[in-house]
């Protein structure tokens, strides 16, 4: 017997055969065996793309104020690279008031009064590092672990690692609000070269979470069925003779989306909520906005779905930096606090991991005349909550300028190595075979920061 023939034999017969283990896989969301025991079971990443001003909002910088006007030292800027500024620009000194609060004494921007009421449940890093100043770079080191387009996104890793809760919904659900989508593109919540099972399906912020959801007129649940058992049969003859993976994600995108029809209408309906809950969020009911995203967001870890991402792109202010930061604190401040207080009160905080925060913050220079500030990868400020976090503290420091980090550094590769720690897996094992080499989220680089865990 050739070695085609005994392949084609061995894929065709065999009731144990490739294809038919890949299906049984994938449609049952079988996961790795965790490295040690998880402290979280879910993530919520609020990703504010465009890179907030670590400045203007967690990093206060009363030197800064008092050098406002002046250029930067010289040796500060040796080897230095700027998106779009001068280097040479004046610096710009903070634009809003800071106050410490809560036991913890955080020192929060007055943009933040209802963050700052959950300031003692925050670990909050103040010495974040990126490599990339650009947007779409930026975005992908901070969601894949490469500046390079084709890795497999950060939800994608957890839901490869742990998979899913749901049967009824994705394991892994994004969401959009802000100006417009990130600059990474779907990339940001892509699978790579992981099966295409694992990547990030889009919710829709009103009407069908997912377009074509409902049914065409003329089409009821009897004939729909039929078709869809017919088109199976044929897909799992397929998927048995080819052992291709990708054929038994068609087949759990066709079951998916049949189960979610009921599922996602009760997922939006947000009439069983109290008055209380959506007064909290700062939800106006029937109007898409990051605050109901938040909600919805609380709602799908509840109903076992692994890995929520919501994305707000309003934050590159390279001019109109105040008034740019009050809108946007104003559309996520309340609603990210309120995301805390509401898993806290539900007994979800503990095995859910919150994570807030950009691909990059602002520069100390000027951008715009008096009211900007360019991308800056050297310093910036993130925020995590839950999940095994240590709570009420402040993790490193940056230079009197908000320039460079000068203690505890945290670089996103050792953020990336953290967040897995935490839901149970060594970063160095966590590996996907590809083009002969093992990959993982942390490239060659990461270690866990063991100053963020409780």
């Amino acid at each position: 017997m050739s070695n085609n023939v005994a392949r084609r034999w061995f894929v065709n017969q065999c009731g144990v055969g490739m294809g038919a283990l890949a299906m049984q896989s994938l449609l049952h969301g079988q996961a790795r065996q965790p490295h040690h025991a998880p402290k979280a079971k879910n993530v919520i990443y609020l990703f504010m793309a465009g890179g907030p001003s670590h400045m203007e909002l967690f990093d206060n910088k009363p030197v800064l104020t008092k050098f406002d006007g002046t250029l930067p030292p010289a040796d500060l800027l040796k080897g230095y690279r700027a998106a779009f500024i001068n280097p040479n620009s004046k610096l710009l000194g903070p634009k809003f008031k800071f106050a410490k609060h809560g036991q913890s004494g955080a020192e929060l921007s007055e943009l933040l009064p209802y963050t700052a009421k959950v300031a003692d449940d925050l670990c909050i890093v103040k010495s974040m590092v990126s490599d990339a100043f650009n947007h779409a770079p930026a975005q992908l080191l901070m969601n894949t672990g490469s500046m390079q387009f084709g890795r497999p996104s950060f939800g994608a890793w957890t839901i490869y690692g742990m998979g899913s809760e749901s049967k009824d919904l994705p394991a892994f659900v994004v969401f959009s609000s802000g100006q417009k989508g990130p600059s990474g593109g779907n990339s940001c919540w892509g699978s790579g070269f992981l099966p295409t099972h694992y990547q990030g399906v889009q919710f829709r912020n009103s009407g069908d979470p997912v377009l074509y959801l409902s049914n065409p007129p003329g089409v009821d649940n009897d004939t729909q069925r039929a078709t869809l058992d017919a088109v199976k049969s044929m897909n799992e003859m397929r998927l048995r003779q080819t052992g291709d993976t990708e054929i038994a994600t068609r087949i759990n995108s066709f079951e998916m989306a049949y189960r979610m029809q009921s599922s996602a209408p009760e997922l939006m309906d947000l009439s069983k909520e109290s008055k209380e809950t959506l007064d909290s969020y700062g939800i106006e009911p029937g109007k898409p906005s990051f605050a109901y995203n938040c909600l919805l967001a609380r709602r799908l870890v509840e109903r076992g779905v692994r890995f929520v991402q919501l994305y707000h792109e309003a934050w590159d202010q390279h001019g109109g930096l105040v008034g740019g930061l009050r809108k946007n604190t104003k559309d996520t401040d309340q609603a990210s606090a309120a995301l805390i207080m509401d898993l806290k009160q539900r007994g979800l905080l503990k095995d859910t991991l919150v994570i807030w925060g950009g691909e990059f913050g602002r520069t100390p220079m000027v951008q715009g005349g008096s009211d900007g500030r360019d991308h800056h990868p050297n310093a910036f400020t993130m925020w995590l909550a839950g999940g095994g976090v240590k709570p009420g503290v402040t993790l490193g420091e940056s230079d009197e300028l908000g320039f460079n980090v000068v203690k505890d550094r945290v670089h996103v590769h050792d953020l990336h190595a953290t967040c897995l720690h935490l839901l149970g897996f060594d970063h160095l094992k966590l590996t996907y075979r590809f083009q002969g080499r093992d990959f993982r989220l942390t490239d060659v680089h990461g270690n866990v920061v063991q100053k963020m865990l409780a």
